[in-house]
């Protein structure tokens, strides 16, 4: 393990006026409150603060003026690692005027001059076989930030599994924090992991500090082709800020003895795994605790090897902050098969229902349900009603037969893939479209897979990577309301085939009927800089047949969307197609004869939205060209009350992760992280024209 730490002096000499000239008025232990004072307001969490809201106050920017943005700076990542990176998803710190994010395919800590994009400082660390062999190997989602007025302090989870604590003015690892600023966290687990170096567990979401406190999760590799069902158990775990000390284990998997370890019926618990918060956590500091969104067990679309309903998998999960124990948990998928993983972090909520002010927490999902609880107790605000739902065939597997389902608000994305979905625009269209999907199962989100045939190639479905994905959402607490990105269009279909021998012990992982059944691969392994280089893509022709119309989609738009969701009555203000019309529809010679379309929106899961006074803030994940731009993407701005586009500015790359807002020297910044395509990792910082 070699460890890059760079300070430059002329740089650090412009770290101390950079700093010392911004007022350091920390709010509680661990939290710098968000504020404007001496021109400066920060942004000190991963989703802007605990509750995981995105919003911020500043109005400097706003619906008169945000078409006039211009790029103040721009950051390569190439240079933070071996090769560059094409999916950037870190959304940055902004602390007195200082950026720190993570970036590059070593996944290293820069700290950057918020008001130039100068380099500040830059943290890295070589992992070696550890990195390679790591199942989420991306450049990190972000950073989070703590100071007790004195000391201050960045802290990060490396590709190995690491968690670093760093002096926020130098880079240096903290000496009084676990073994020179260094917790292994592959150790002290309650579980063997056997070798450190490939032992299956990483994450690459940012900690959770609160106090004195910091919350880890843990992730794995994607679940279509595990190589085990006694994969690792996802435990979550809570470290002292200062020492590095464990404080408390939550065991997402329950051991014998443990409350919901019945829910693992033959004791089931004791050989399967999984089951992590690998997103955002949130914290209600007043009520002392903290909100996991648990993942899928092991594996994300057979689940024989585990009969039972499986807590806490697929749960919502309130512990107390400062032992760790469970208060309450509201599991939202029983017996979880199809991949519709707790992707979101936990929105906490201020609203006020029926007349009454409510403390709520919210949990956008994959479904395109927005479920409701109240923070405390985790009572439902809205009646969720256990409904039947279908029962499969598939050999060997456990099935729930019923599966909650919320009341309010109303489902606000495509909810599963039926008749009704398919393209329209013409009736050759729809009849061509019959015709293909005659080779799968349509049905509604909790149509249960099957094993692949060739008559029934799979069930076709949003699971994976439909609705609301790990960026999540964001909240208003001016108006109580949330805004959600969810892609209508990220569609695929699933089959279930037997193994060959070596590849895993899972009865059935997912295969096309007469194709040869292979690992798969999710977009976090192999992507480090200590991985081998990536592998030659499949070839041409492999998988099912393309699920595309005449190479339209084979459902209808929209293919993205926007929506606003009034949390104080269960309703949906407002809901628009996020994104230009992709080029390969807007020019399909059909739309063109029909004179066009209203634009469409895009498919991705990898836009989050940003709130501000008057402004909802997105960019889009597609590259575009038309007549009055050159190619690339647009970063849009809608009114926030009526979702009325209100300003757009143009991107050279796309957005990948979340973007952020902050202000310097009295100056507003919009800082969006890009990549994808041909273009490598890039943080592209927006401001308003200086005045001359």
């Amino acid at each position: 393990m070699k460890i890059i730490s760079t300070l430059p002096l002329s740089v650090a000499a412009a770290l101390m006026l950079t700093t010392s000239a911004l007022a350091q008025t920390p709010g509680k232990e661990g939290v710098a409150a968000a504020r404007t004072t001496n021109g400066v307001a920060n942004w000190t969490t991963y989703n802007a603060d605990l509750k995981g809201s995105r919003y911020s106050p500043l109005d400097q920017i706003n619906a008169g003026n945000f078409k006039d943005l211009e790029i103040a700076w721009r950051f390569k990542t190439d240079i933070l690692g071996s090769r560059p990176e094409y999916k950037l998803e870190s959304t940055p710190l902004a602390v007195d005027g200082v950026i720190y994010t993570t970036g590059g395919t070593r996944r290293a800590v820069v700290a950057l001059n918020g008001a130039t994009g100068e380099l500040l400082w830059q943290y890295a660390m070589h992992e070696g076989r550890r990195s390679a062999e790591s199942p989420r190997a991306l450049s990190g989602r972000g950073l989070s930030y703590w100071t007790d007025g004195t000391k201050r302090r960045i802290l990060y989870v490396t590709i190995g599994y690491r968690l670093v604590s760093l002096d926020a003015d130098t880079g240096r690892p903290d000496p009084e924090f676990g073994e020179n600023g260094v917790i292994d966290l592959k150790k002290d687990f309650d579980q063997d992991l056997g070798d450190l170096d490939t032992g299956e567990v990483g994450v690459h979401s940012a900690p959770a500090v609160s106090g004195n406190t910091i919350i880890i999760g843990a992730a794995f590799r994607e679940g279509f082709t595990p190589r085990t069902h006694n994969n690792t158990k996802g435990y979550v775990r809570a470290f002292d800020v200062r020492t590095g000390k464990r404080l408390w284990t939550f065991h997402t998997v329950p051991k014998p003895g443990e409350f919901g370890y019945d829910t693992w019926l033959n004791k089931s618990a004791d050989v399967n795994g999984n089951t992590g918060v690998w997103t955002q956590v949130s914290v209600d500091e007043e009520l002392g605790l903290a909100y996991l969104a648990v993942e899928s067990a092991t594996s994300d679309f057979f689940g024989g090897k585990r009969p039972g309903n499986n807590l806490f998998a697929n749960s919502l999960v309130a512990v107390d902050l400062k032992t760790g124990e469970r208060r309450w948990h509201y599991q939202l998928i029983h017996h979880e098969i199809w991949d519709l993983d707790n992707s979101s972090a936990p929105l906490l909520m201020n609203v006020t229902v029926d007349g009454k002010p409510r403390k709520v927490v919210g949990l956008p999902s994959k479904q395109g349900f927005f479920y409701v609880f109240d923070r405390a107790t985790g009572q439902p605000v809205w009646p969720i009603k256990e409904t039947k739902v279908p029962k499969g065939n598939v050999p060997g597997e456990w099935y729930s037969p019923t599966q909650p389902i919320p009341s309010k608000p109303p489902v606000y994305a495509r909810n599963g893939v039926e008749e009704k979905d398919l393209i329209d625009f013409t009736p050759d269209l729809k009849k061509k479209a019959l015709e293909l999907t005659s080779k799968y199962v349509l049905g509604p989100v909790y149509t249960p897979p099957i094993v692949s045939t060739p008559e029934k190639f799979g069930v076709i479905n949003n699971w994976a990577q439909g609705g609301t994905n790990w960026p999540g959402g964001s909240f208003d607490p001016e108006t109580g309301i949330a805004y959600v990105y969810a892609c209508g269009a990220c569609i695929s279909s699933t089959g279930l085939l037997p193994p060959p021998a070596g590849l895993s012990d899972i009865p059935l992982v997912v295969g096309v009927a007469g194709q040869p059944v292979v690992m798969i691969k999710g977009p976090g392994e192999g992507a480090g800089a200590d991985s081998p280089a990536p592998a030659t893509p499949p070839a041409a022709g492999s998988g099912p047949p393309r699920l595309a119309v005449d190479g339209l989609p084979l459902v209808k738009p929209p293919y993205g969307t926007i929506s606003a969701i009034d949390v104080n009555n269960g309703t949906i203000k407002w809901q628009i197609a996020h994104g230009e019309t992709p080029d390969f529809v807007r020019n399909h010679p059909t739309i063109k004869a029909m004179g066009g379309i209203p634009r469409t929106g895009q498919a991705t899961y990898q836009i989050g939205t940003l709130v501000t006074k008057g402004l909802v803030i997105a960019g889009e994940n597609q590259f575009t060209r038309t007549e009055d731009r050159p190619r690339g993407a647009m970063l849009r701005a809608y009114d926030k009350q009526t979702g009325q586009e209100v300003g757009a500015v143009f991107m050279p790359s796309t957005q990948s992760g979340s973007p952020m807002t902050y202000m310097v020297n009295g100056k507003q910044y919009i800082i969006v992280p890009t990549s994808g395509g041909n273009a490598s990792g890039e943080f592209l910082a927006y401001a308003l024209p200086s005045k001359k």
